[in-house]
């Protein structure tokens, strides 16, 4: 029964997750201090984050969530008043009112949803080399390829620009005259002067590509690159979107999935501004099936998640992981975990009974329960929840009932998918994909012998704006100089004819975008010139 027999519901500053003794409260103002939620299969980790995806949306709160299942679908569609639901919500001291929620869904192969895209210049050497699974000499020569680009004004965009790279580095077995007549010895050379880049090398960088080739990889890298913004909007009503990731497919290949999560995250860290404490968060990502991301993951890769993952909360972000066994969570991202929700665990086998007791382990204690012993006997859609409270310090644990969601519990039907996608506030935005002149078309005019800095050529043009912009800005622009950038940026092009601006602004945001590097520029190509890039 709810508590005092009071009738419970989210307030303006909580979302109401289960009940029992007391009622579990997740505090809006301190959601961003990230969360956890573990328990067996069919326990019912997925009502659960069904609930705080309700809740936070009911507050305004944009939520980003990867449906590995399918299940998560059914929030988009209207609540069935069902006997079970009913009673759950009668045992709470609810009113169980039937809602539906504003739903965008993603995909990255673009099959259920929205093309989900980002460019290999986006993802970066690091990222990019734990998606490949490449050593740390391999590594190195990735690192040493995105250096030639960035030097050599060679924009990085899908798969095939960094095969036309890759191809561009390998050292040419030619001597002398013939040598010096390669059109790509420049960028060979450069190579070169950042250490011994071999052939045998660089073949094993392009056997991992068709790798990732054939598991469907080609498809995230491209453009129209994913804006992070559309994450994070709010429907008509006040209400946060949910955005779903559909990852029944995306799972097949475990280190896409992850890399592909952990660079949205990365770029949720470089993007937005710092916000200190908030009465909501910005943006709430869950992360399902987490262990993915920790398996096998190197010590370089392990210090970025636990820097994003620390310091993203400044950002308003708050991050959810979703996993069967708190084990699966290194302790020293465990400890950023601050709002806990526990289903049930089985003690088969010696390592369930070392997570059963490292789970209660990480409970601050209640003199009225025997924590271990409890999270063997919960039943389903029973959880042990112990979220922060007043100063950030998390309560004492409590056994509750998970409330029941408002929406459907269960998939969406194909048709009614279909139906959500073609009213979607991003249909068309991303469904088209756009080649645009980058890496292996400039290589192949250089092979081809056409220079493209040709005295009176565009790119000749260009190039002198491109230099005189880094001048002016300086190599290393900070953020909050970057509304600045994107007003001068805005003005030069458009001082560029209608005549000409198909073929020369995309070497303008290349150039300028070079010139400042980093997000810096890839947010100014994206902002001030994204307009003329896809005209």
């Amino acid at each position: 029964m709810a508590p005092s027999g009071k009738s419970l519901a989210d307030t303006d500053d909580k979302i109401l997750v289960g009940a029992g003794e007391q009622p579990a409260w997740l505090t809006l103002a301190l959601a961003n201090r990230h969360g956890l939620v573990t328990g067996a299969t069919g326990t019912g980790k997925t009502v659960s984050l069904q609930v705080m995806a309700e809740g936070f949306a009911r507050a305004g709160v944009p939520v980003f969530a990867s449906d590995i299942k399918g299940d998560l679908s059914g929030i988009s569609q209207i609540g069935e008043a069902k006997d079970f639901i009913v009673k759950r919500a009668s045992e709470l001291g609810l009113t169980y009112q039937p809602d539906q929620f504003s739903t965008v869904f993603w995909d990255v192969f673009g099959e259920q949803g929205h093309p989900v895209r980002a460019t290999v210049t986006e993802m970066g050497p690091l990222l990019l080399a734990r998606m490949l699974d490449l050593n740390d000499v391999q590594e190195g020569v990735l690192n040493v390829a995105f250096r030639v680009a960035d030097e050599n004004g060679l924009a990085l965009i899908d798969m095939k620009d960094l095969r036309a790279l890759l191809d561009a580095i390998i050292p040419d077995s030619k001597k002398g005259a013939d040598a010096e007549a390669d059109p790509l010895a420049p960028i060979r050379k450069a190579a070169q002067s950042f250490g011994n880049v071999t052939r045998a090398t660089v073949g094993t960088i392009q056997r991992q590509l068709l790798v990732l080739e054939n598991q469907g990889g080609t498809k995230f890298f491209g453009e129209p690159a994913l804006s992070l913004q559309d994450f994070m909007k709010t429907d008509r009503d006040g209400r946060g979107m949910i955005n779903i990731l559909v990852a029944d497919r995306l799972l097949q290949n475990p280190r896409l999935y992850a890399t592909f999560l952990l660079w949205m995250l990365s770029e949720l860290f470089e993007e937005l501004p710092e916000v200190g404490d908030v009465a909501k968060p910005k943006l709430v990502f869950f992360f399902d099936e987490a262990h993915l991301l920790f398996n096998d993951a190197p010590k370089a890769l392990m210090d970025k998640i636990e820097q994003v993952v620390r310091l993203i909360r400044s950002k308003g972000v708050g991050v959810y992981f979703v996993t069967q066994n708190p084990l699966d969570v290194p302790d020293r991202v465990l400890g950023q975990l601050g709002n806990r929700v526990q289903h049930a665990l089985r003690a088969f086998t010696p390592r369930d009974q070392k997570a059963v007791a490292a789970a209660a382990d990480t409970f601050r204690p209640n003199p009225k329960l025997d924590t271990a012993k409890v999270i063997t006997e919960l039943g389903k859609g029973e959880a042990l929840v112990s979220f922060l409270e007043g100063n950030g310090t998390p309560a004492m644990v409590e056994r509750v009932l998970i409330r029941p969601p408002s929406a459907r519990i269960g998939p969406i039907t194909p048709d009614e998918r279909k139906a959500i996608i073609a009213a979607s506030p991003v249909r068309g935005k991303y469904d088209t994909e756009i080649d645009a002149e980058s890496a292996y078309e400039l290589l192949q005019q250089r092979i081809a012998g056409k220079a493209a800095t040709t005295e009176g050529s565009s790119g000749g043009v260009l190039g002198t704006i491109g230099n005189l912009a880094a001048t002016i800005f300086g190599t290393n622009v900070k953020r909050g100089q970057l509304s600045t950038t994107q007003v001068i940026a805005r003005n030069v092009a458009r001082q560029v004819t209608d005549k000409v601006v198909g073929g020369i602004a995309a070497d303008l945001g290349k150039q300028v975008g070079g010139s400042l590097g980093g997000s810096i520029g890839r947010s100014l190509v994206r902002g001030a010139l994204g307009g003329l890039l896809r005209r």
